[in-house]
């Protein structure tokens, strides 16, 4: 019976930290949008569905060659 002294303040204390916590996460908006996640998983933002927001594909660039790379062997020298 003395162990009641005990549990029913733990048993309040806890369930106080567990409201607190609740009402933390509802004035932080946590429950604001309920659906928004789980259809963002299910979209690709690499790949638009829809034709007018396509991005071009860029082309790969040439590589830049250095104006030593342009001369002729025997023009090569130790400068």
């Amino acid at each position: 019976m003395s162990i009641l002294y005990l549990l029913i303040p733990l048993a309040v204390g806890l369930m106080a930290v567990a409201i607190a916590f609740f009402l933390w996460t509802v004035r932080t908006g946590q429950y604001d949008d309920l659906e928004g996640p789980a259809h963002r998983i299910l979209m690709d933002d690499d790949d638009p569905m829809i034709p007018g927001n396509v991005r071009p594909i860029k082309k790969a660039k040439k590589p830049v060659q250095s104006a030593d790379a342009n001369k002729a062997p025997d023009e090569q020298g130790d400068d």
